[in-house]
């Protein structure tokens, strides 16, 4: 599976900004589909992902009620909508799919497959 992420730019602080994750080679409904970030001189963390059986999602708690992970079936893409962004928002944000159980959905080592990453930056 290929991913090809976009969507990324400079916003102010409580703009908001939609990222989107391409895929090619394989389906979105059959991953478990998510996001994750990497802060300048930060370990990459997790932000959300959305199960692929029943569609089930979980955010990571810094993000909560401001993110929202979604599919678009049709066109094969994932997307992460993000409001009242803050500047420790800034990273370069990745998209992942992997076949992993629950328990695992927020280790990257459990995603097999991964897109370059786009880069968000928010200013206060």
């Amino acid at each position: 599976v290929q991913l090809q992420a976009s969507g990324g730019g400079l916003v102010q602080a409580g703009d908001s900004l939609s990222l989107s994750c391409a895929a090619s080679g394989g389906t979105v409904s059959t991953y478990n589909m998510a996001w994750f970030r990497q802060a300048p001189g930060k370990e990459r963390e997790f932000v959300a992902v959305r199960i692929r059986s029943g569609g089930r999602m979980y955010y990571a708690d810094s993000v909560k009620g401001r993110f929202t992970i979604s599919r678009d079936n049709a066109k094969n893409t994932m997307y992460l909508q993000m409001d009242s962004l803050k500047p420790e928002d800034t990273a370069v944000y990745v998209c992942a799919a992997g076949t992993s159980i629950w328990s695992e959905r927020e280790n990257p080592q459990a995603y097999k497959f991964w897109g370059q990453g786009t880069l968000v930056t928010v200013s206060s």
